[in-house]
């Protein structure tokens, strides 16, 4: 059995990003019941939004599902107790080190992966004894590592050095992509970009639309000086690329993205002025559909992709 299926008990190694105003009940529940593992967003959730949406998510589907908790999160040991006392069985970690939560969480009896962008952060995950590894290529949205390695170089090269179950993240959207993925050894995928438009994902009906219309090269990874962050180019990515361009501090840098510019363009619909997160694999997205017919989609043309292989190169 796949090893992906077998950890987290679910019917495809299909799992959904973690994204912040993107990753609410909806999203997760559907992604579960269509038979691959939904994610909480809990980097733009406050505790208490947190537990309502594990409640919600749990009226909603009978299937394992999951939150994925960015540790630089402010009030962490709360929404860790609140993750706890809700009895999720899954969590998704990352942008920190998986040292300081792994135990803790195995001591209440939840299965932990770790997202990393590189072979280094693989070592510390297996050190840290998490359950999987999420490696996630620069393609990906969002916040990205600074080594800006691509996903068909990350996976082989992680999977070359730990023996994990492996989840490729990045740049992965369609069945031919989960293909491809196993083929360079890993068990699962994990999708952001994908999911995120779709009917059930909480993002603002412009954000889904604007990324829709997007063509090859509409995205680039910046913010480097705080956080790499892959945005669409917009009136807000053209004012950090002037800044950055001066040579802005640091701090200056930081003024300017102030508070609250990724709800302002992902969850508030604010398309020039927010903060448009999403993967380079958008470009190949053309239709708003539902999660269900999403995932139909991935695992016909998944089998397609196969049966493909098998016929090129004359196996029986």
């Amino acid at each position: 059995m796949n090893r992906i299926c077998h950890l987290f008990g679910i019917q495809y190694p299909i799992i959904q990003g973690g994204m912040v105003w993107c990753s609410g009940w909806r999203l997760a529940a559907a992604v579960s019941n269509a038979g691959g593992l939904g994610l909480l967003g809990a980097g733009s959730m406050h505790p208490e939004t947190l537990r309502e949406h594990i409640r919600k998510c749990k009226a909603a589907t009978d299937k394992p599902f999951g939150v994925n908790v960015p540790l630089m999160y402010p009030e962490i040991e709360t929404i860790m107790q609140i993750i706890a006392e809700e009895e999720v069985k899954i969590v998704f970690t990352s942008a920190g080190n998986p040292k300081t939560w792994t135990e803790w969480l195995h001591n209440h009896g939840i299965i932990v992966a770790h997202v990393v962008s590189s072979t280094k952060f693989a070592a510390k995950c297996e050190e840290a004894g998490v359950d999987a590894i999420v490696a996630e290529g620069f393609e990906a949205g969002g916040h990205n590592g600074r080594e800006e390695t691509t996903t068909f170089c990350l996976i082989p090269a992680v999977r070359q050095s730990c023996t994990l179950p492996l989840i490729a993240a990045g740049g992965i959207v369609t069945g031919e992509g989960i293909l491809a993925a196993q083929a360079l050894g890993a068990d699962g995928v994990q999708m952001g970009t994908r999911f995120a438009l779709t009917e059930e994902s909480s993002a603002h009906f412009t954000f889904k639309d604007r990324c829709l219309r997007l063509n090859e090269g509409d995205t680039i990874l910046t913010l480097k000086q705080l956080s790499p962050t892959r945005l669409v180019k917009n009136d807000f990515y053209k004012q950090v690329a002037e800044a950055e361009q001066r040579g802005a501090t640091t701090d200056e840098i930081r003024e300017l993205l102030g508070k609250g510019r990724a709800k302002k363009g992902i969850f508030e619909g604010d398309i020039f002025e927010g903060e448009i997160e999403i993967g380079q694999a958008a470009s190949m997205i053309k239709k708003l559909q539902s999660v269900k017919d999403v995932m139909q989609e991935l695992i016909e043309d998944y089998n397609a992709a196969l049966r493909k292989m098998h016929d090129q190169l004359g196996w029986n």
